[in-house]
């Protein structure tokens, strides 16, 4: 359970980032209602799994090498703080969401959704920096564990699920206060996660290391 629920926060703090793929959601959502940006949001989770199991079997790969090790736990929590930090700032001076970037068709079936949300998440440029400083960090302490593993990648894909229904419904209902007010409260909550998985990466690298 306690594999699950750390997978499941870990997918949140890759969904609080206001990058191409919730941008899309949300200009989705606005437009067709959150049915649809539910349908964009299910198909960007399911190309966060396919860069979760890159991670995850990349990282067992390596992680035989002691300095590696070292390398992804020092480099791990460092990264993990800067990004906190960031989020903090972002919190006290939030930046606009400009959704004008993003070019969606205006009639789109179910597959052609699932299809558009996980070709964003392959193609993201923040998702695919996030797994590599990040993702592949706390993803390895769970890599050597086959029992928690399931529950870990199962936690993960809920919280992609899950922020999808919020997010897209969310802004479909509340589109009047939609603006700084939502950048604000989601890099106060990124920047709490990042903390918490700053601190599990480093604790579990000490008791390892030292």
């Amino acid at each position: 359970m306690k594999a699950a629920w750390t997978g499941f926060l870990l997918s949140i703090s890759l969904c609080l980032d206001l990058g191409l793929v919730n941008v899309a959601i949300l200009r989705v959502s606005l437009e067709r209602g959150g049915a649809a940006g539910f349908l964009l949001g299910a198909g960007s989770s399911v190309g966060d799994l396919v860069y979760f199991a890159v991670a995850l079997f990349g990282a067992a790969a390596v992680l035989r090498w002691t300095p590696v090790r070292w390398i992804l736990w020092i480099l791990g929590t460092a990264v993990l703080l800067v990004l906190a930090w960031r989020m903090a700032r972002e919190a006290i001076r939030p930046r606009k969401i400009d959704a004008s970037g993003v070019a969606l068709s205006g009639k789109r079936g179910a597959l052609a959704l699932l299809a558009t949300g996980t070709g964003l998440a392959l193609a993201s440029p923040s998702a695919i920096l996030w797994f590599a400083a990040v993702g592949g960090s706390v993803i390895a302490t769970f890599g050597g564990d086959r029992h928690s593993l399931a529950g870990f990648a199962a936690g993960f894909f809920a919280g992609g699920l899950v922020w999808s229904v919020v997010f897209a419904f969310g802004a479909a209902q509340l589109r009047r206060i939609l603006g700084q007010n939502l950048v604000r409260a989601l890099s106060i909550l990124a920047a709490l996660l990042f903390i918490y998985f700053a601190a599990v990466v480093f604790i579990r690298g000490a008791r390892e290391m030292l």
